[in-house]
């Protein structure tokens, strides 16, 4: 009416109506969805603009600043590990430097050493960040995550394997390029001191230090390592190739996987490699198996771990597909099973696969008597699960939610004869279980991200309904209780979906906030993206219908939950200011689960408020 009535004439024409429904987004005028802001929150808007201050210098020192205090325990943990790494490269390289080699392969023999010890360091430094069940432990049970960022495991693995193909190049090409040409055709009087090494005979031909141990063990690891490297990218991880490249078929989850697992002979080949070295006759100098042993130990001991606790398949109690095509499973815990809220679990289904592992965010809290997740079918091993479930399962009896759904009582012994056999190993730690140690959390979610989010709500929710009992202690290994402080006074929940059929997934969670949080400590904010924002002409009858709906029902019209849905997505910038504006002096956990597209924005948010507000934001992305 006030876009089409100006003159309040008390009413409009059905055309002119039609006409600005259907206009395109370029022509729409929306109205200033703007709302009135306190004292305090103009001040903040103003102190948060950009500042006039023209110095260049003074610039990019407070940007220099500001990076060295959101990114200190990543650089530190860099700079100790490129330390050693220059350290042992100039230890080796000056050691050959000194000795009588030099005087044939000079510097190239020096480099290529030099560089063969930063690869023994990174070979048994790699297997160490996925070291699952150890980083869960430590970051679980101890303060070293306070100094050490073990959100960034998979990250610093991919540093190091960075590290390891960089020494390769060193250490492969200054061989097969200088060394091994130099000394063939070094003169008598120069080779006499490598007859130690290479026998009182000359090597006849470039071939001879090819067809060695050393030389075949060296090659045949460089291409395994290559194959495994190439794969790993995610282009070829993640099958983006077009239907047409005759290599798509040869990448893809399944080609990741197989290939990464070659490392096990790459590890064989490499005590072979190191125990046939051309330039060093004692077993004592030979080190490369004293760098691995550790690691590989260790690395052994976790799979052993896991095989042993992933053999008892668990329990299915309730199964459910829900639109946007997510597969919902209910599972029995298993014996001793405890987590935290925001871990997640790798689930194997023998019927899809009997190798494959996949994980999956945890959505039913530790304070729940069952264990769940949400599954999203996005590639050809969900699918599949989907798929087999669907066959098991019985339709839905009218009224029920879900596309498919089964209910099955736990006394019943038999009652996962029908259902395929899951095996489930974990849990393991990540960014979103530390939200215990905020006052406010911030909990950001976009479309099946909102998943391990889901679970600290209720665990929330659980806490308050407990009076601080549930979460507020903790089993360690040994059986006793730690307590553990539960700090947090405040959640704030958006989840941002396209599809409205998505607000299924965790509608019983939502009707449950709004029932039992009576003291509004959970906040909860759906977004539908596919819908204008409030105050577009072009949303005015869904909102017409869904404020009528809310008012007559207490029911939202697209969500079917009593929690009112927003349209478009949220106003970052209005939402942390609301956020900082409400909780002074406090600290505030950012948590995002979602496509990556929206990580730097809501970092360089959380960097500006924590800078210009005294109130801190600190940001966690989870590995999506």
């Amino acid at each position: 009416m006030e876009e089409l009535d100006p003159d309040n004439l008390g009413y409009i024409e059905l055309e002119d109506l039609e006409a600005l429904l259907l206009q395109s987004p370029s022509e729409a005028v929306a109205r200033s969805t703007t709302t009135h802001s306190s004292k305090l929150s103009k001040a903040l808007s103003m102190k948060l603009a950009p500042s006039k201050d023209t110095n260049p210098l003074r610039h990019y020192w407070q940007e220099f600043a500001y990076f060295l205090e959101e990114n200190w325990k990543r650089i530190w943990v860099v700079t100790l590990w490129l330390s050693i790494c220059v350290a042992l490269f100039i230890w080796k390289f000056f050691q050959y430097r000194n000795r009588a080699v030099f005087h044939i392969m000079g510097y190239c023999v020096a480099t290529a050493k030099g560089a063969a010890e930063t690869l023994k360091f990174n070979m048994a430094l790699v297997l160490l960040p996925v070291c699952r069940n150890t980083i869960t432990w430590i970051r679980s049970k101890t303060k070293v995550g306070a100094v050490v960022p073990f959100n960034d495991n998979i990250n610093f693995h991919k540093v190091i394997a960075a590290g390891v193909a960089v020494g390769v190049a060193l250490h492969a090409g200054a061989h097969l390029t200088c060394d091994f040409p130099l000394l063939l055709h070094a003169s008598d009087e120069k080779y006499e001191p490598m007859k130690n090494f290479f026998g009182a005979t000359r090597p006849p031909n470039y071939w001879w230090f090819v067809k060695g141990t050393a030389g075949w063990t060296g090659i045949v690891m460089v291409v395994l390592m290559s194959i495994a490297f190439v794969l790993a990218q995610p282009w070829f991880r993640r099958n983006k190739l077009k239907d047409t490249n005759p290599l798509k078929k040869l990448t893809g989850f399944n080609a990741f996987w197989f290939t990464h697992h070659l490392f096990v002979i790459v590890y064989a080949l490499l005590i072979v490699h190191g125990t046939s070295l051309y330039l060093t006759n004692e077993w004592y100098k030979k080190s490369t198996w004293m760098y691995i042993a550790y690691p590989v130990f260790l690395y052994s001991f976790e799979r052993i771990v896991r095989l042993f606790r992933s053999h008892d398949a668990v329990k299915i109690q309730k199964v459910a597909v829900y639109p946007g095509n997510v597969l919902a499973l209910y599972m029995s815990k298993p014996p001793g099973f405890r987590y935290r809220s925001g871990q997640y679990i790798f689930i194997n289904c023998h019927a899809v696969s009997p190798y494959e592992w996949h994980p999956f965010s945890i959505t039913s809290a530790p304070g729940d008597n069952y264990l769940s997740v949400h599954i999203r079918t996005r590639g050809d091993w969900t699918s599949r699960l989907r798929t087999v479930f669907s066959e098991a399962c019985r339709p839905p009896a009218e009224g029920e939610s879900g596309l498919l759904r089964a209910d099955l009582s736990m006394g019943v012994t038999d009652s996962n004869a029908g259902f395929p056999k899951l095996l489930i190993d974990g849990p393991y730690g990540a960014p979103a279980q530390d939200y215990r140690e905020y006052d406010v959390l911030l909990l950001i979610g976009l479309g099946i991200g909102a998943t391990p989010l889901i679970s600290i709500v209720k665990d929330v929710l659980n806490h308050i309904q407990c009076g601080g009992s549930v979460g507020g202690t903790e089993p360690e290994a040994s059986g006793k209780a730690k307590k553990r402080p539960f700090m947090t006074k405040r959640a704030y929940f958006y989840w941002v979906t396209r599809e409205e059929g998505s607000f299924e997934w965790f509608r019983g969670v939502m009707n449950e906030v709004a029932e039992k949080d009576k003291d509004g400590v959970i906040e909860l904010h759906n977004h539908c993206s596919s819908v204008y924002q409030e105050g577009d002409a072009r949303s005015a009858l869904i909102v017409m219908l869904q404020e009528l709906q809310h008012a007559k029902k207490g029911v939202d019209i697209l969500s079917g939950t009593s929690v009112k849905t927003h349209f478009a997505r949220p106003n970052w910038r209005s939402v942390f200011k609301r956020v900082a504006v409400n909780h002074e002096n406090q600290r505030v956990g950012v948590f995002y689960c979602g496509e990556p597209f929206l990580v730097p924005q809501l970092r360089q948010l959380s960097a500006d408020f924590t800078h210009k507000t005294n109130t801190k934001f600190e940001f966690h992305k989870e590995n999506f």
